[in-house]
């Protein structure tokens, strides 16, 4: 197996899969260029909110590229990867607030197997309380 992808790395590979993230990845590295601990989750949100755009404007391709290296988050990743896939994306994915003329539904095409394992997790977790545990 490769190398784990950690917090240092998980970006590469996203935006090699999705360069049009490149320009909101640019600008949270600027905002937060004096700061030892970057806040990933919140530029994950973000790209949250980015795949929301692509899915409105139908682009499937690039879709399906951002979550290939979702999964391999999940797959690959550290704990804090694993855990920022969840929490940090799929979780913000699910919040229906970004959401204008989508749902969080509509994603569940694009979701490989590991992926789809911890949204339904995520949902298990609002909807009974159920705690996200990797079991």
């Amino acid at each position: 197996m490769s190398d784990r992808i950690t917090e240092l790395t998980m970006m590469v590979p996203l935006l090699e899969a999705c360069p049009s993230f490149a320009p909101q990845w640019t600008e949270f590295l600027e905002e937060w260029s004096t700061s030892d601990d970057k806040p990933l989750y919140i530029v994950l949100g973000t790209l949250a909110c980015h795949c929301v755009a692509m899915l409105a404007a139908g682009d499937v391709a690039g879709l399906s590229r951002v979550f290939a290296v979702v999964e391999r988050w999940h797959l690959e990743g550290d704990s804090f990867v694993k855990q920022a896939a969840t929490i940090g994306f799929l979780e913000t994915l699910q919040n229906t607030n970004i959401h204008e003329s989508t749902t969080p539904e509509q994603f569940e095409p694009f979701l490989l197997p590991e992926s789809s394992r911890w949204w339904r997790k995520v949902e298990r977790f609002w909807e009974y309380g159920e705690l996200i545990t990797d079991d």
